[in-house]
């Protein structure tokens, strides 16, 4: 049992109920609400600054964020934990090739929503779970369950109703769901905690990201530190990225992973969502239809992984 501690009493007023277990899902049920939340706004936010070339984009992302989960480590005293990573080869290793697919991941994000593309976006993230089964089935020799084989089989026929449809393979889609998937497969190889991680992949891109922008700077594209909005917003990226992160990480401490697991289809919702009725993307029948057996797939991958759920000791 945690309570509030530091407040002042006051006189005759009653003291604040302690905290316990139910506090905690509360709290970890708000936090994940909030995280999937941002993320299902990023293509709105990102939509605002489709005029920055990408790259530069994504170059100020990994700067400011560098600059916001530096703030947040040192409030929380953590930089222990980031000199510990830093002495390990194998850690560093594993971090520099987490770095290179978080980065890919938001190049290949920024570019699609200045570039029409929200709707491969939501897809991507969408089957972004199933291919996170199938790596673990590759690569951990887990075992598939029949819901799951069902789930990815079904999904397999999505991507390629959309790729005949589309006319070509949905890159984009497939790049944002791979690289996050290996992203996270990466990151479950090394005991570095959320913050303390997003800070040692973006010391990494650092130099690289600074020498970008420098090069923006001086080539014959327009200032874009010129427009005070813009600044405004491209600073906005550090916090936009390291909150929802420090968040997630909170909700999973507080959370089963099968309850996590039922959020995490808000973001590619709201993406969904903002393709159609707020971008006005094209919705053909071959998208709605491979949508349409997504969502199916989904619901039998849910189902299976709560029907199998382990049990809680009576």
């Amino acid at each position: 049992m945690t309570s509030i501690e530091g407040a002042p009493a006051v006189s005759g007023a009653r003291s604040p109920r302690p905290t316990g277990p139910d506090d905690n899902v509360r709290l970890g049920v708000t936090a994940a609400l909030v995280t999937y939340f941002l993320w299902g706004i990023l293509p709105i936010f990102f939509k605002m600054i489709e005029h920055v070339d990408p790259v530069g984009v994504v170059a100020n992302r990994i700067v400011c964020s560098l600059l916001f989960v530096g703030a947040i480590i040192w409030f929380r005293k953590q930089f222990g934990e980031v000199k510990v990573a830093l002495r390990d080869r194998r850690t560093v290793l594993a971090m520099c090739v987490s770095a290179v697919l978080i980065a890919v991941n938001w190049l290949v994000f920024v570019w699609a929503v200045a570039n029409q593309h929200v709707l491969e976006v939501s897809f991507g993230y969408f089957i972004n779970p199933l291919v996170s089964v199938a790596i673990g089935l590759l690569l951990l020799s887990e075992r598939l369950t029949r819901t799951q084989a069902l789930a990815i089989g079904i999904a397999g026929v999505a991507i390629a109703i959309q790729a005949i449809g589309l006319g070509s393979i949905p890159w984009i889609s497939l790049a944002l769901a791979f690289s996050f998937a290996f992203y996270g497969y990466v990151r479950k190889t090394v005991n570095v905690g959320s913050a303390a991680g997003l800070a040692i992949e973006t010391i990494v891109l650092f130099p690289i990201s600074v020498a970008y922008i420098f090069y923006l700077l001086a080539g014959p594209i327009p200032d874009f530190y010129a427009d005070p909005m813009t600044t405004f917003l491209l600073i906005l990226t550090g916090p936009l990225t390291a909150i929802p992160l420090v968040l997630f990480a909170f909700a999973a401490r507080q959370l089963k992973l099968s309850t996590i697991g039922m959020f995490q289809y808000i973001a590619p919702s709201m993406q969904f969502l903002t393709a159609v009725f707020v971008f006005g993307e094209e919705l053909s029948t071959a998208r709605l239809a491979s949508f349409g057996l997504i969502w199916v797939s989904l619901i039998v991958f849910t189902y299976g992984s709560w029907k199998n759920r382990p049990l809680k000791p009576a």
